[in-house]
């Protein structure tokens, strides 16, 4: 071995060592300031999860150049501040399972592995395990940028009084996993959207294998495991889960794939950040003109609308509720005017929630 390579070793070796150090300051600190947040008497202050500020935390170091690159970094301090969260309090958030779907992904790119993640079955059951206190927090699938939006968590929006308080944009890419990579492969797993969803690059590449269709892309992970000369097509979190080789990222037919999500909690005490978001639902008069006058109140007070939907409301036949969302806070001025406006043309208006931008 050349003493260049063992010096660098050693430079590596102290460089790390130096890494730990800092990281221990780091949790010290993280702390100091649960113990200054419990000595308040505001309930904002003993929020432990304040997506504003983790954003403003990894903006600061992705603000200059590094030769890990910025997605690095920003996997990197992720996991950085869950471990440090989670010195504060452990962070239990319930997910639409099972394991190792987008759903799950989703849920640990936002708040890290440090956390302690409850699968659900369906979107509701997310809801129940945050009402009854089981889970500090719920990620839901709202709209996939393909398939439109998911209905169901757009309805149980409007039945709770848990508040949006951030957005996860996931990119949904499908990868090709398997337990040998150098394996013939006889059979590949996955559910049916995700099969359709690949089939050209299946066609290419493995045109004589047999597809089977299973209950989700996690199963078809899990059946992998446990199986010789099978692939499964399934997320990024599956072969970590399962210990699978990924032999191909991102063979979905359409590359722009993303699903948006939810990060359900108890209330949204964000003060503006500055790029936020917020999403609303009313239900207009029952008037010539109603829905025009209700969106000419976002137009006259400078609000920029970035989605509308209309929902039936299922208590009233041919009755709708439409859920818009827009840039800014529930906080601004210009908001605060509209909402009030809107509240006189209508006859229900719900804020969701205000949160920053994904």
């Amino acid at each position: 071995m050349s003493s260049k390579l063992m010096e660098t070793r050693k430079s590596i070796d102290k460089v790390d060592r130096e890494i730990a150090k800092l990281l221990d300051k780091r949790g010290k600190l993280a702390l100091d300031i649960a113990k200054a947040k419990n000595n308040r008497d505001f309930r904002e202050e003993s929020v432990v999860y304040v997506p504003s500020r983790e954003k403003e935390v990894l903006k600061n170091i992705t603000s200059s150049k590094s030769i890990l690159g910025e997605e690095a970094l920003k996997n990197i301090y992720t996991e950085i501040i869950s471990a440090c969260r989670n010195l504060e309090t452990p962070t239990k958030v319930s997910f639409l399972g099972p394991w190792a779907t987008f759903s799950h992904q989703a849920a640990i790119n936002n708040f890290g592995s440090s956390g302690y993640f409850i699968p659900s079955v369906t979107p509701i059951e997310v809801l129940s395990e945050v009402e009854s206190g089981r889970a500090d927090f719920g990620v839901v699938p709202v709209e996939n940028s393909n398939e439109g939006s998911v209905n169901v968590t757009l309805d149980m929006l409007v039945e709770t009084d848990l508040k949006i308080c951030a957005e996860i944009s996931l990119k949904i890419e499908q990868c090709f996993l398997v337990k040998d990579p150098k394996a013939e492969i006889l059979r590949i797993y996955s559910h049916t959207h995700a099969l359709s969803q690949c089939r050209s690059w299946i066609t290419k590449h493995y045109p004589d294998a047999e597809l089977i269709s299973v209950s989700s892309t996690a199963e078809a992970a899990k059946k992998v495991s446990k199986e010789d000369f099978s692939a499964a097509i399934a997320s990024e979190v599956a072969a970590k889960i399962y210990d699978l080789y990924i032999l191909q990222k991102g063979i979905q037919d359409t590359r722009e794939n993303f699903t948006r999500f939810f990060v359900i909690g108890e209330g949204s005490t964000e003060e503006p950040s500055g790029k936020d978001k917020t999403s609303l639902v009313f239900i207009v008069k029952d008037k010539v003109g109603a829905l025009y006058e209700a969106l000419e109140i976002f137009e006259e007070n400078n609000v920029n609308l970035t989605k509308i939907e209309s929902r039936p409301t299922k208590k009233k036949v041919w009755e709708y509720m439409f859920f818009v969302d827009f840039k800014g806070h529930v906080k601004d001025q210009n908001i605060v005017r509209a909402i009030k406006s809107l509240e006189s043309k209508s006859v229900f208006v719900k804020s969701l929630g205000s949160y920053p931008r994904a």
